[in-house]
């Protein structure tokens, strides 16, 4: 598969995180796949998404969601123990709290992960086409 078809998409702030969301929405997550290297204060999420800021929505694409400086995180109404179940990643959003972001994943099935971070620091990198 030709590299150029591959986006990167690097958020530091409002705007970029909206546009990470919109790229992620609909996207499958399954439980495996979501990972927090406390660490190095990185929070992975490996993605299964569709093309859409190309247009290509029936293209599918295997994508890692990079969160930095990640200092908590915390889950609600999502199975851990269940490696196998697939959420449905319906949007990310944030607020500011005092000094620190809250970056909120929401999930269908009222599935939440907050991530509690000094900054924004986003980035969606497409790794593969899904034949």
């Amino acid at each position: 598969m030709d590299k150029k078809y591959l986006a990167k998409i690097i958020a530091t702030d409002k705007e970029g995180l909206q546009m990470i969301s919109a790229c992620c929405a609909g996207s499958k997550v399954k439980i495996s796949d979501i990972k927090y290297l406390e660490s190095n204060k990185i929070f992975l999420l490996s993605v299964e998404r569709s093309k859409v800021e190309t247009g290509q929505k029936d293209k599918k694409i295997n994508s890692i969601c990079k969160f930095d400086f990640i200092d908590r995180v915390k889950s609600k109404n999502i199975d851990q123990k269940n490696q196998d179940l697939v959420l449905e990643l319906i949007g990310i959003n944030y607020l500011r709290n005092k000094n620190d972001y809250e970056i909120d994943l929401i999930f269908n099935n009222n599935g939440h992960i907050s991530l509690t971070s000094e900054t924004i620091e986003v980035r969606l990198e497409d790794q593969s086409e899904i034949k």
